[in-house]
């Protein structure tokens, strides 16, 4: 009677006990964050709703893209907004945010999501009214007039401004000489005075050589 070896046996048992440890070790990796994440509504950014999502288990960053749901409704539930998707917040690795804008008012926002793993968060945020810049043409405040200036004209001699005393003219009558006349009878009476010595010095020679010519 022949026995076959048992080394087929133990080859095919070691292949067995490889394949059952692959197969427990894929899901352990899988499932190493944890089945679900953690959703928390932080609030509201100019009117982008923020949310924080990381796995529930350790609380690390989702590496992958998330996709989610975000629906808004008002308190009374008359208006409602969404359903919009979250995207990836610039220069985080745990922030996410919704590209439009919720309008002023009060909302109850409900966050869902679906991949990688299921969560869920909801929180009501109030988004305020923004004052609108003011325009550059139109003024903040009302620029003061400059005081307007009156025109003076100008003064001149012969009509004196107001408040001002008029100088008297001088008087225009006859009496009053010119001042090149007074000069000229200055220099008139001189010439004659000096005319009349001369002639005076000039009648006393001709006396005085009379009376030496009658003394011889």
């Amino acid at each position: 009677m022949r026995t076959r070896p048992a080394f087929p046996v133990r080859t095919g048992l070691g292949f067995l006990f490889l394949f059952l440890a692959q197969a427990l070790a894929v899901p352990t990796a899988a499932h190493a964050h944890g089945d679900t994440v953690k959703v928390v509504v932080t609030g509201q950014r100019e009117g982008h709703v923020t949310t924080e999502i990381t796995w529930e288990n350790d609380g690390d960053a989702i590496e992958e893209a998330v996709g989610a749901t975000v629906n808004s409704a008002s308190p009374d539930g008359s208006r409602t907004m969404g359903p919009w998707r979250l995207v990836r917040d610039a220069g985080t690795r745990t922030g996410w945010s919704t590209a439009e804008v919720l309008p002023p008012g009060n909302w109850k926002v409900t966050v869902d999501v679906g991949f990688p793993s299921l969560g869920h968060g909801e929180k009501e945020i109030a988004v305020p009214v923004v004052d609108p810049a003011p325009s550059a043409g139109t003024p903040s405040a009302a620029a003061p007039s400059a005081p307007s200036t009156a025109s003076v004209p100008p003064v001149s001699s012969a009509s004196p401004a107001p408040g001002q005393a008029q100088n008297p003219s001088p008087p225009s009558g006859p009496s009053a000489a010119p001042a090149g006349e007074g000069e000229d009878s200055t220099v008139w009476w001189t010439t004659a005075g000096v005319a009349v010595i001369a002639l005076a010095g000039a009648a006393a020679g001709v006396l005085l050589r009379r009376a030496r010519a009658r003394r011889r």
